[in-house]
């Protein structure tokens, strides 16, 4: 089979193809993955303070867990990028302190390395996780 049998190639480089709008199902999944990005991420948040060596790293495990199973489920690196926004936005959310004075994150080693290590969990799924991007 030559080059010429499988049909006309596109001109131009990848980014110069037009821009395809996502389906109703894969948009209704990046939500979905989107919420429990966030879920995880609250989860993880009480989880890692309670018990420690333990809570923290299941709480890291569960956010290894959603942000690859979100790129396998999508075959893409958008389908880790979703979950990771949710988790980042739970997790920064709960950062901050109310006018309370009441917070979920305490000063010390423990909420550093569950930030610090949510961030490299999801930077390796999103690298390594990802099968074809859209």
């Amino acid at each position: 089979m030559s080059v010429s049998d499988k049909g006309p190639r596109p001109v131009g480089g990848p980014l110069a193809q037009p821009l395809r709008m996502p389906s109703a199902g894969r948009t209704a999944a990046y939500a979905g993955l989107f919420l429990l990005g966030a879920l995880v991420g609250a989860a993880g948040a009480l989880v890692q303070g309670a018990f420690f060596p333990g809570g923290l790293l299941l709480a890291l495990a569960g956010a290894a867990g959603t942000f690859l199973g979100g790129a396998r489920l999508l075959a893409s690196r958008a389908g880790a990028a979703v979950p990771v926004a949710g988790w980042l936005v739970a997790v920064v959310l709960l950062t901050t302190s109310r006018p309370e004075g009441d917070f979920v994150f305490g000063a010390g080693l423990r909420p550093y390395l569950f930030l610090l290590g949510g961030m490299l969990v999801a930077m390796i799924c999103a690298t390594l996780g990802g099968g074809r991007d859209r």
